[in-house]
């Protein structure tokens, strides 16, 4: 409304307070709030004009210069790496650089018209389907399935931790067989630090009469070499507690779908490569960068190094303090300080 248009109200009030009328009456009548009359009132005792003001106010809370040119660097460089504003947010405290909200990644986003990748939502947890020795912690329950290279003509065996997510071991074969099976579970154990555990029983006619609690949960699907007898007197031998999803229910197996979803979806050009040596080299790359760099949204937004290594829970908690400190600090700086004009 502009300044002419109040002054006129406000003078029309002012008549009919002096014709005997109350100011709320005539305010009513001419259909204007009250209170809105005593701050018309209010700046024109300041001399700070009618006219409007521009929209915002001085939030307290809003993000600082510094910091939105953080989120911006962040965005440039790491942007093509996660391409989730949900990481991109969690990124920023992960590497002490900014503590802000992933809905404040997305206004920056929009703001400066700039686009990420789509990315995928995290996998709901499976339900509880293994004894009670096997706990909910790294090293205990392990899911494990091949995806085939077309162009390489090679599978890739891969097991996954399912709660901390790491890339546990992969073997790669030209066939898929339970002898591969049986290799890569001792490869894993021996990687892990658990073949100690997993001491293999010479004598297999004696393995019903040994009485030992399972070192782990091995969860996959119902494929062939999956529950080949040679698979399964392998896995007791180690101690290893099978468990099998639902026949052609793959999303009993999401943990492990997911995984090769991500592998394909972040790194397209396996799918090209026709070289087994330069596969090879490849997982052997992305797979110290899926366990040390890619933060993983199902964990938090932790590597699955630190979740396996026991460091997500102290990560994560850094980051809640964090955004309290970050939210004081702009309480503090915006406090009796208007944002600066909109160019």
């Amino acid at each position: 409304m502009h300044q002419t248009v109040k002054a006129g109200l406000l003078g029309l009030i002012d008549g009919a307070v002096d014709q005997g009328a109350t100011a709320d009456w005539a305010a009513n009548q001419l259909g204007v709030d009250t209170r809105r009359v005593q701050r018309w009132r209010s700046r024109q005792r300041r001399n700070i004009g009618l006219d409007d003001q521009r929209s915002g106010g001085n939030p307290l809370h809003r993000i600082l210069p510094e910091e939105e040119q953080a989120v911006l660097d962040l965005i440039e460089l790491w942007g093509p790496i996660d391409r989730s504003h949900r990481k991109l947010a969690h990124r920023g405290s992960y590497l002490k650089l900014v503590w802000v909200s992933p809905s404040t990644v997305r206004r920056i986003i929009n703001k400066h018209g700039l686009r990420l990748p789509r990315d995928r939502r995290p996998r709901p947890a499976p339900v509880r389907v293994w004894p009670d020795s096997i706990k909910w912690e790294p090293n205990n329950i392990w899911i494990w399935d091949a995806k085939h290279f077309t162009k390489a003509k090679r599978h890739v065996v891969v097991i996954v931790d399912v709660v901390s997510r790491k890339w546990i071991e992969h073997i790669i074969t030209p066939e898929f067989s339970s002898t591969q099976a049986q290799l890569l579970f001792m490869r894993a154990l021996e990687h892990e630090g658990l073949a100690n555990r997993a001491d293999i029983i010479d004598d297999a006619a004696n393995t019903e009469l040994v009485d030992r609690e399972p070192v782990l949960l091995a969860w996959s699907d119902n494929g062939t070499q999956m529950t080949a007898e040679d698979t399964r007197q392998f896995m007791a031998l180690v101690a290893i507690w099978q468990h099998h999803g639902r026949p052609g229910t793959p999303t009993d197996q999401a943990h492990i779908e997911s995984f090769f979803s991500h592998l394909v979806y972040d790194w397209p050009h396996l799918d090209r490569i026709d070289d087994p040596v330069a596969l090879t080299t490849e997982l052997t790359r992305i797979r110290t960068e899926y366990n040390t760099v890619r933060l993983h949204a199902g964990i938090g937004y932790v590597t699955p190094n630190d979740e396996h290594t026991g460091k997500g829970t102290k990560i994560r908690q850094d980051r809640a303090r964090g955004l309290t400190r970050a939210h004081q600090n702009r309480l503090k700086r915006n406090r009796n300080q208007p944002p600066e004009p909109t160019p």
